[in-house]
């Protein structure tokens, strides 16, 4: 383990002390950075616990502190009245069986009720065929940015069962509250066949904008809320005018915003904008864009003015 240094040490001391909720993760609260951030994220939010959280993606010396600090090898890290807790397994295990509402001071989750699902003929087939003697039971996990996982395993305590067609699915609570009104169908199309799960609960995702597009919307002055989410030291590099750096102000404005106004991001290339993109559009924001390929394609398709890096 990577020997701490004595001042990130005592950072890291300072933020648990001043602080009863802190999780150590990739990205903020607002825009995690990898799955497991972004499930702890999810889990608190849902529980209404103020938490602090410290972005460990910024800051070398504080990523490897805090795993020499807790002696625990990966991201994100959760610490609660100055005790650290765990990782994201651990978290979820204790958000299902109720140790962590406990644990904040937070009511209890209102226990999930069995969701509506539909289960196709095909689908019912396809698991039949594919069953085999165990203990194993059909079960589906949606993360909170409703990706769903479809598998066998063993039944878990606080499983919520939801059955269709003769076929009895199993969820973790927080699943089985994102799954009302699921559909599950089993289609053979040009990319072979596979299960098709349809989620009506999922937020609309992110559309794709142009730099050709980007342009004629700013040079109509319409009704665009451009939001540029790298560091402040690119942006010094190079800008679109008329965009808002995604910082601390920056999210403060969007989140002003109505939940119908349109929002585009941008990046270097394009790549952390997706993520902005994606995030906002899990919390709720319904015009959402990405700008494809970013400010470098902008310099190069659109104002050459504009600094490559």
């Amino acid at each position: 383990m990577t020997q701490l240094d004595p001042a990130v040490r005592s950072q890291i001391e300072e933020t648990i002390r001043s602080n009863k909720v802190v999780l150590f993760m990739k990205g903020n609260k607002m825009f995690p950075q990898c799955g497991f951030s972004a499930a702890v994220v999810g889990i608190l939010k849902e529980l209404g616990v103020p938490f602090e959280a410290r972005n460990v993606l910024t800051d070398a010396g504080l990523r490897d502190g805090i795993k020499a600090f807790s002696d625990w090898p990966t991201i994100p890290q959760l610490y609660i009245d100055g005790e650290f807790v765990g990782g994201c397994d651990i978290v979820r295990e204790m958000h299902a069986n109720g140790e962590l509402a406990k644990l904040v001071g937070a009511a209890p989750p209102a226990p999930a009720k069995p969701p509506s699902i539909t289960i196709t003929d095909a689908a019912k087939k396809s698991f039949e065929d594919s069953t085999e003697p165990g203990e194993d039971r059909l079960r589906m996990e949606i993360a909170p940015d409703f990706r769903a996982d479809l598998f066998f395993g063993p039944a878990q305590a606080g499983d919520v069962a939801a059955t269709s067609n003769g076929v009895t699915l199993l969820l973790d609570a927080a699943s089985a509250k994102r799954a009302e009104g699921l559909r599950i169908d089993f289609v053979d199309g040009p990319d072979g066949a596979g299960f098709q799960i349809d989620n009506p609960n999922a937020p609309a995702r992110p559309k794709a904008m142009s730099v050709a597009e980007l342009k004629a919307l700013l040079e109509a002055k319409a009704d665009l809320h451009l939001f540029d989410v790298r560091t402040e030291k690119e942006r010094a590099t190079a800008k679109i005018a008329g965009s808002i750096l995604l910082d601390d102000e920056g999210k403060a404005a969007l989140e002003k915003l109505p939940k119908d106004a349109k929002i585009a991001f941008h990046c270097h290339h394009g790549i952390r904008s997706q993520s902005a993109a994606e995030q906002y559009a899990r919390e709720g924001w319904r015009n959402v864009h990405n700008v494809t390929g970013g400010i470098d394609a902008w310099s190069r398709l659109v104002d050459p003015s504009v600094p490559r890096y």
